[in-house]
């Protein structure tokens, strides 16, 4: 009877630890298992089980991440469990504040003082005192970078907006850039995942270049990427690869592969020959002639063949795009437009953040070479697809 008992016991034992055990590997709360048990599924075994374990990131980064992530969308309710993981995770009570600091200006003052409510909350809850200044040297900025990017700003946004201008040169970087609060890195950091996960692929350039040159890895940079795909959606992530790509591509090339300063470049017609991206194109495209001008100059472009009924993806450009027709025939739409139609020696100017497509007419082949300038490296914001509907529209106005 003893031995039954017994039994019974060491069974009861093994039945609790096992029930600890999933309780211990579960981070979905149970209400994400009885309304939708595949999204615990993937909190637990994808998010939690394979991606925050992966060793590209450091835990410390993967919250710095997160929380810049969930900040700057608003995702307020998710914003006290991801600051309890990141001091679990080594990330300083002055850090948190300073990266919510940071945020105010990347992602607005509503979604920062909301954040800031949820911080207090659990720096209460775990006795945290008032977070002070910090008395450290303020950080010093690369002084030729600097120099190029108030340039930038005095040429791009004072004639625009004077008040912007200023606020820019002597508030962000004069003053929020250099404070000590936060590692030069981690700020770049938080802001580069920040603006992915906010949709701006056109301002990462910058800052992923500045993430990089102040100690981020590739690798890291990368991981960034994957990680806010969890938190901010898949479109924002894909959205900022290509981008990154191109920073890492013009990272890479090194410097006795670049033409002297002062020297002609000549780009033969069939440099570069490749077909387009199917995600950005719909139909038979190639680009040849691909040319980037060299600094301070911004223009680039190439010659892009399409063939009959193929056309590019809706998309932007921050400085506009000008496009010359060499043979064929085309169409271009600007959103909420008329189909315009396009031949040989036309000239087409699309102004910036003109959201339009362009391509070939459904019948004949259209070439064009397309210019466009560069705003902190990009030169593109690539959007949905044209659809057939859309594109059909210039069959009617043929």
């Amino acid at each position: 009877m003893k031995k039954i008992a017994a039994g019974i016991a060491i069974s009861a034992l093994a039945a609790t630890m096992a029930e600890a055990e999933d309780r211990r590997t579960r981070v979905a709360p149970p209400a994400v298992y009885d309304v939708a048990p595949g999204l615990g599924h993937f909190t637990d075994d994808v998010l939690f089980g394979e991606v925050w374990e992966r060793a590209e990131l450091a835990p410390r980064d993967r919250s710095l991440v997160t929380v810049a992530a969930i900040v700057s969308t608003g995702k307020t309710a998710q914003i006290g469990g991801h600051v309890r993981r990141a001091l679990d995770n080594g990330v300083q009570p002055a850090e948190i504040g300073e990266l919510i600091t940071q945020l105010a200006f990347y992602s607005g003052w509503p979604n920062a003082i909301s954040a800031v409510g949820e911080a207090k909350k659990v720096f209460d809850e775990r006795g945290i005192a008032a977070v002070a200044d910090s008395e450290a040297a303020r950080v010093a900025l690369e002084a030729a970078a600097e120099a190029a990017r108030s340039a930038t700003v005095e040429t791009v946004v004072a004639p625009t907006a004077p008040a912007l201008a200023d606020l820019t040169n002597r508030v962000l970087f004069g003053d929020l850039w250099q404070r000590p609060d936060l590692s030069a890195r981690d700020r770049s950091l938080v802001t580069m995942s920040a603006l992915i996960a906010i949709g701006q692929p056109e301002q990462l350039p910058f800052h992923a270049n500045r993430a990089m040159d102040n100690g981020l890895g590739q690798a890291e940079a990368s991981e960034v990427v994957t990680h806010v795909a969890f938190y901010a959606g898949w479109p924002r992530a894909m959205s900022a690869v290509p981008v990154l790509q191109r920073v890492f591509e013009a990272r890479a090339t090194p410097a006795a592969a670049q033409p002297a300063a002062g020297d002609l470049k000549v780009i033969r017609a069939d440099e570069g020959r490749a077909s387009a991206p199917e995600q950005y194109f719909t139909g038979r495209v190639e680009t040849s002639g691909f040319y980037r001008g060299d600094a301070p100059a911004r223009i680039g472009g190439a010659t892009v063949s399409f063939s009959a009924g193929a056309r590019t993806a809706w998309h932007t450009h921050p400085l506009g795009q000008t496009l010359f027709i060499i043979s064929g025939r085309g169409w271009i739409q600007k959103e909420g437009g008329p189909v315009e139609k396009v031949g040989p020696g036309d000239v087409v100017w699309i102004p910036p953040h003109v959201k339009h497509w362009h391509g070939a007419s459904a019948d004949e082949p259209m070439t064009h070479f397309a210019v466009a300038e560069a705003l902190d490296g990009s030169v593109v914001t690539w959007m949905e697809k044209v659809t057939d509907e859309d594109y059909n529209q210039g069959v009617e106005a043929d």
